[in-house]
């Protein structure tokens, strides 16, 4: 009898400067259990680590995105969480922080868990026929991954509480006049898609766009008017206007040439 490797819960590829994590449980529409929460946060963590990846995009195999958490195992007693990590919390991602920019890249079915995921991401590229939407209320639960808190941020409240109340989805369209939504992707092509605009970012100076992610994040709830972002905002100019990426940029510009980024 011939033994059987099974596959890895999640892949890793880089093309270029951009990383990809695959979900990659396509028979179960890629619920989220341990295995995979490990794979993907070890996958994260191996993005981080190398200066080549200036952009991260997350996408499922199969039909599917990500239906959330395997329910199965749930019922079996299995931890969900990743090995030795639940810091990094729902699928290794939910609560992993990256610092650089991370790109949900919604191929199919997103609902509950999966919709956390995109809420996790910095940007979303959405498949056309794909929905968005936070049913666990319907099942007894509440969305628990960081649905109820992120949801508010990212639209208008009084659309946040209608999704997490009612546990209605809503289509690709309308997350993307909600500002939920980057890019609404032809049926299909939500990784090509999503890669043209990792493409787009790992083309820019990784130091500048590294500081310019976690500024906004840093700042994403400070008045504009008071030290406390000021303060964060003169600590970043300090990385940033003295690296050597930004006596490259304007060299460059006067030289006609595209830039040659060192990220420091």
């Amino acid at each position: 009898m011939t033994e059987t490797t099974p596959e890895p819960a999640a892949l890793y590829e880089r093309r270029g400067n951009v990383a990809i994590i695959t979900l990659n449980r396509p028979r179960a529409l890629n619920a989220v259990n341990g295995a995979l929460s490990t794979a993907v946060g070890n996958h994260l963590e191996q993005a981080n680590a190398d200066d080549e990846v200036r952009a991260v995009v997350i996408t499922g195999a199969g039909r599917a995105f990500c239906a959330g958490a395997d329910l199965k195992a749930l019922a079996a007693g299995e931890n969900t969480f990743a090995e030795g990590h639940p810091e990094w919390g729902f699928a290794g991602y939910a609560q992993h922080w990256s610092a650089k920019p991370t790109i949900a890249a919604v191929n199919g079915f997103a609902l509950g868990g999966g919709t956390e995921l995109v809420l996790a991401s910095d940007l979303a590229v959405v498949d056309e026929e794909a929905k968005l939407g936070l049913p666990e209320v319907k099942r007894g639960l509440f969305a628990a991954a960081g649905g109820v808190i992120r949801m508010q941020q990212q639209i208008p409240r009084k659309v946040a509480l209608e999704l997490a109340l009612t546990g209605e989805p809503i289509t690709a369209a309308q997350g993307k006049e909600l500002g939920l939504v980057n890019r609404v992707a032809p049926a299909g092509t939500a990784l090509e898609v999503a890669l043209e605009l990792a493409e787009t970012i790992a083309a820019n100076a990784p130091l500048a766009v590294r500081e310019s992610k976690a500024m906004i994040h840093r700042t994403a709830n400070s008045p504009d008017w008071e030290a406390e972002a000021w303060n964060a905002n003169r600590t970043a100019m300090k990385v940033v206007f003295t690296s050597e990426d930004a006596k490259e940029g304007p060299r460059a510009f006067a030289e006609k040439r595209q830039p040659v980024w060192q990220g420091r």
